[in-house]
């Protein structure tokens, strides 16, 4: 739990790395929101140059531009008032300038994501290993809330994470989980689901889930090897029925009657890494 060469306190290398994390947290709010909106354009402009057509001119929009700014009256966020958690405080939630709320979800990724930069280096410290799973916690809190909000997976990070997961297995920086059980547990993980979604649709003509799924799927199978798939897949699946059921009970599920399922492989993945994947059984009684 010592920093990296560096002689640090296991206190002081947490907190380093848990305001750390309250940046990349700030980050992750532009990733998800920005993130499938930049897919859609791309999509809208290879449907216009397939189709013939000349592409509209459009403001250039990716994850630098433009600049944060309120939805409503357009005011530029300035760099003090960007400020992970302090700004938010300070302005009472709202745009300095008309007064419209900002969601509570920007603070809530950012304390997250800074309490779970603060676990890995507690646990792994200011190391490879720590920085790897850092990362990985970071990458499935966007991809949770971009699959929660659009019902996407982008392949912009589920695809790297993957291979970020056999890699880390290859360099010996993911203890307890060796090249061929991240490998194997990858190929397992995404072909259990692309079973899981041929039988379904077999059987009732309607697609279960989409193939982000499979993907993310494969991504926990790599960071976590083969075994641990049963205990997340079965995590998942309780909760996303317990949340399906009172959804539908509370008459909340959204148009068409569907509950993402990337979030629950999400948040099996994060306990696994919290916990051990073997606690998932535990907790379950299982």
């Amino acid at each position: 739990m010592s920093g990296l060469a560096l002689g640090l306190p296991p206190e002081f290398s947490a907190a380093l790395a848990g305001i750390l994390g309250l940046l990349i947290g700030s980050f992750l709010n532009v990733v998800i929101y920005r993130l499938p909106k930049m897919m859609e354009r791309q999509w809208a402009l290879e449907c216009a140059e397939i189709a013939g057509k000349t592409p509209e001119s459009v403001e250039k929009f990716n994850l630098l531009v433009p600049r944060s700014r309120c939805s409503n009256c357009g005011h530029v966020i300035r760099w003090y008032e960007n400020i992970p958690i302090l700004s938010y405080l300070f302005l009472k939630g709202q745009c300095s300038v008309c007064g419209t709320r900002f969601g509570l979800r920007y603070p809530l990724v950012e304390i997250a994501t800074g309490a779970l930069f603060f676990f890995c280096a507690w646990r792994w410290g200011l190391t490879a290993t720590g920085l790897a799973w850092s990362g990985f916690a970071a990458a499935l809190l966007a991809l949770a809330l971009i699959d929660w909000d659009t019902t996407l997976l982008p392949d912009d990070i589920t695809l790297p994470l993957l291979w970020a997961g056999l890699i880390i297995a290859a360099l010996g920086w993911n203890p307890g989980v060796q090249l061929n059980q991240a490998l194997w547990g990858a190929v397992a993980g995404y072909l259990s689901l692309w079973l899981v979604y041929w039988a379904f649709k077999l059987a009732t003509g309607k697609e279960g889930m989409g193939y982000g799924d499979f993907k993310l799927f494969a991504v926990l199978g790599a960071w976590f090897g083969w075994s641990a798939l049963v205990p997340m897949i079965l995590m998942a699946s309780v909760i996303g029925a317990v949340v399906g059921i009172a959804m539908k009970l509370s008459s909340g599920l959204r148009e068409g009657g569907y509950v993402p399922f990337g979030p629950f492989l999400a948040g099996a993945g994060l306990t696994a890494m919290l916990f051990g994947p073997q606690s998932i059984l535990r907790f379950m009684g299982l």
